[in-house]
């Protein structure tokens, strides 16, 4: 197994582990967490999730990380990276993405451990651009992405490829960060 692991004042995001998937199952059940996504998931397809995602870090050194709580040691859900895999005017392309199980919205941790994955995305794993996207209803990721200095690309939107174009979901909008932005967000870098 490879060892990553990010650290942020309060967060761990790391490797995938045995223990982590009965809290992980129960997020991805919850349908107020997934309601932005075309259904929730079962206990099998939520393991299966997680083991892709231990399988993509240890070959890749990056992939959707569990992110623990320091002060409790609980898993709260995943922050990390993932190639867009469909077709897209702005693919081949890195996502950074977020899911958290709703007893730990509102606190910050999404902001938090998103810059930390920016950072580590631009240092080192030397990426040039992240990219970001979601349903074009979904204001609270919307405003994470905001929050951690993605910009919005209007011009990018589009319509999910794997969801039906009638569907209250397939329109999606595209947010983006790349080095020269993150660079100039940071301070103390000249």
């Amino acid at each position: 197994m490879r060892p990553v692991l990010i650290e942020t004042e309060r967060l761990r995001l790391r490797n995938w582990r045995e223990a982590d998937l009965e809290p992980f199952a129960r997020l991805n059940a919850d349908p107020r967490v997934m309601e932005f996504f075309v259904r929730a998931l079962d206990r099998a397809e939520s393991d299966a999730l997680a083991a892709r995602e231990r399988a993509r870090i240890d070959e890749r050194g990056y992939g959707l990380y569990a992110a623990e709580v320091k002060a409790s040691g609980d898993v709260i859900g995943f922050i990390g990276l993932a190639d867009v895999t469909f077709a897209a005017s702005f693919a081949p392309a890195v996502e950074i993405g977020w899911r958290f199980s709703r007893e730990s919205w509102g606190s910050g941790y999404a902001s938090e451990g998103a810059r930390a994955v920016i950072d580590d995305a631009f240092t080192r794993l030397g990426l040039e651009t992240l990219v970001s996207f979601t349903a074009a209803w979904n204001t609270r990721s919307r405003r994470v992405m905001e929050k951690i200095g993605m910009v919005h690309d209007a011009e990018g939107d589009f319509l999910h490829p794997a969801i039906a174009p009638d569907h209250k979901l397939a329109a999606h909008v595209l947010y983006r960060i790349d080095r020269a932005m993150w660079e100039a967000a940071r301070p103390g870098l000249a």
